[in-house]
């Protein structure tokens, strides 16, 4: 008998009580990624200020107690009473949702947040929040908690008269997010970012905890010191940052772009600082206006033949990094995820200003001109012999017999949801994975040595490498545009490879080429990292398996320290027999997998990431081993 259902059961959340019951259907989550939203939120507010020219500074701190703080020299929030709510606005701003200054009425002419849902969202998922207005002279104050105001806006006291902005202090409520504790990286990505997008605004992050860190972000140049930023690690083709700038239709735009020696196209685009990683209207004005300007030069000066045909938009694209950047009133976003911009204006000023500043940029620099364009016909051969490669591959694959690599054991299983395929390193691994594995749902594909980095190489290569066609053949979904997730084969792709340097650096070449041609591979979660142990421990017939030196230290003070346990380090997969590697590596009832995981929000930080440690450049990959080594653990050279 079903429980009764009627009227009665039908609730109705009133106020920020829904926030607290769902807090995921406003910040997305309530992991470390929602933890850190609550921060955007408060911040994308005091950059609507910036944006509306009254703000030229954000202060962020992360307090002791990892508490956050927020101080900006903006208007102040207002203080006065709102008349349909009969309550001081600023009150109205922390406790009522879908209130602000973002929905007409002349509050802001483009803001950041979409929904206008983000002080009163962060109010509500705190343990207690609390605002300071300086305004006209006075200094105002209130308290919350959990959502809930705790006394009335007053008056605490005198600020100087040119003194005027918004101080916003709050603590994560612990009942309702999984941790607690801010990264300063994380928050020092996003905010350099936010930085970038809106020239001359001055951001501080300084982490109070245990190291006292301090960094500011200042750019004058804006988004064309992003693209130089971006380029770290690589060599522009040409020195000058190419910057095209306008209003069309209340659309302003900005876009600043150079090439460099690379072979991957690195293209950002936001709308009022928002990321859009699915593009949309503004990123096809772009292409368009890329596309077209460009061969309509190559083909006037003579640098394209009559007798070749024009260049297509990837190869013009090809090693292009680009910011696009606008401001609109009214954005529309497409799609499920509303990551993609809908609005048709958008297409049309990025699409005019850009083909008209460009025109003028390229016959104003012939010899960047010719550069770039010597670049993109090489591009366009190499795509040539890429497409030669791929239609045999594709060939190939239409007959049955021949679609599966030969050194590939293939699972029974055909249920892709049941199925994972193992990428190991080396035949002798690979053979006590075949021995070790459940051949109804786990299938091995041995690879030989190191991969092709992919960063480093085009197309043709790619195509042409036996390793990666191997993956590509196996995986089943293609590369690039020919990509298609819905005939990936095995959705688990775990890569096993040794504890030791070589194995990171070759899972890392592995990261990198399913980064650059396959990321939804990544993004839906189906790539995972295995952990195989790095110590056996034997005493008295019994035997333990450490993954790291602290759990090795914690069994040996469990078990006692003493002559009768022998200790084995493990310095690849081959020392293990089929049975010890399946009980600590391949046996889903125990082993440790580790997912990849990729944030929309710092995609261009991941792009950087892999150029820097994958890339030409040494001095830049210099840096960062120094930046970033107090943070190895396990280094085993």
């Amino acid at each position: 008998m079903s429980a009764e259902y009627g009227a009665d059961q039908i609730q109705i959340l009133e106020g920020l009580e829904a926030v607290r019951k769902r807090p995921g259907m406003y910040i997305g989550s309530t992991s470390a990624r929602g933890l850190h939203h609550l921060v955007y939120e408060i911040v994308d507010n005091s950059v609507d200020e910036a944006l509306a020219g009254y703000c030229t500074e954000i202060d962020v701190q992360i307090n002791e107690d990892n508490s956050i703080t927020v101080i900006d020299n903006g208007r102040g929030i207002p203080v006065g009473i709102q008349k349909k709510a009969g309550l001081p606005a600023v009150e109205v701003v922390f406790t009522v949702l879908h209130a602000g200054g973002k929905f007409g009425g002349g509050g802001y002419k483009v803001s950041g947040g979409l929904h206008g849902v983000g002080a009163s969202v962060v109010n509500a998922l705190s343990e207690w929040l609390e605002v300071t207005i300086y305004q006209d002279g006075k200094e105002y104050f209130q308290r919350y908690e959990r959502g809930n105001v705790v006394a009335p806006l007053k008056v605490i006291g005198d600020c100087p008269k040119d003194k005027h902005g918004t101080k916003v202090v709050f603590l994560p409520d612990k009942e309702i997010f999984e941790e607690t504790v801010y990264d300063y990286d994380t928050l020092k990505i996003r905010l350099r970012e936010t930085a970038f997008l809106t020239k001359a605004l001055k951001i501080t992050l300084r982490d109070d905890r245990e190291e006292k860190i301090e960094k500011t972000f200042h750019y004058e140049g804006g988004i064309r010191e992003f693209v130089t930023y971006l380029n770290k690690g690589k060599a522009p083709l040409y020195d000058k940052v190419i910057y095209c700038e306008g209003t069309r239709d209340n659309v302003y735009v900005e876009v600043s772009m150079q090439h460099n020696d690379s072979y991957t196209e690195n293209i950002y685009t936001f709308v009022n600082n928002i990321n859009t990683p699915e593009g949309g209207t503004h990123l096809t004005g772009f292409k368009n206006a890329l596309t077209k300007t460009f061969n309509d030069y190559a083909r006037k000066n003579k640098l394209l033949k009559d007798s070749e045909p024009s260049l297509s938009g990837e190869d013009i694209r090809e090693g292009l990094t680009a910011i696009i950047s606008v401001k609109i009133e009214e954005p529309q976003f497409e799609g499920q995820t509303k990551q993609k911009l809908g609005n048709s204006e958008a297409r049309v000023a990025v699409d005019s200003i850009v083909s008209e500043q460009l025109t003028y940029f390229l016959e104003q620099n012939p010899t960047v001109a010719k550069a770039m364009c010597e670049k993109s016909i090489l591009a366009q051969r190499a795509r040539a012999a890429a497409r030669k490669a791929r239609d045999l591959t594709r060939r190939k694959t239409a007959l049955e017999g021949m679609a599966l690599p030969g050194k590939l054991a293939d699972c029974s299983n055909k249920d892709p949801e049941k199925c994972e395929i193992y990428i190991v390193e080396g035949d002798s691994a690979g053979g006590s994975a075949k021995t070790a594995r459940s051949r109804d749902t786990q299938a091995i594909l041995p690879l030989r040595g190191k991969i092709l980095n992919v960063e480093k190489a085009r197309l043709d290569k790619i195509y042409a490498n036996a390793e990666i066609k191997a993956m590509i053949t196996a995986f089943g979904t293609g590369i690039h545009d020919d990509f298609d997730i819905s005939k990936l084969r095995y959705h688990k792709i775990i890569i096993m490879t040794d504890a030791d340097v070589d194995g990171a650096h070759i899972s890392t070449l592995l990261l990198t080429f399913l980064y650059r041609f396959m990321p939804e591979l990544i993004k839906q979660g189906h790539v995972y990292l295995a952990q195989p142990p790095l110590y056996k421990i034997e005493r008295n017939k019994r035997v333990w398996y450490a993954y790291s030196d602290p759990e090795l230290n914690q069994i040996l003070k469990d078990i006692g320290r003493d002559n009768n346990n022998k200790i084995q380090r493990y310095k690849g997969l081959g020392e293990m027999d089929a049975e010890q590697l399946w009980e600590t590596t391949m046996d889903p009832e125990r082993r440790i997998l580790l997912r990849v995981n990729m944030d929309n929000d710092v995609t261009s930080e991941l792009d950087l990431t892999f150029t820097i440690l994958m890339g030409d450049q040494v001095e830049p990959r210099r840096e960062f081993i120094e930046t970033n080594a107090k943070k190895v653990q396990n280094l085993d050279i």
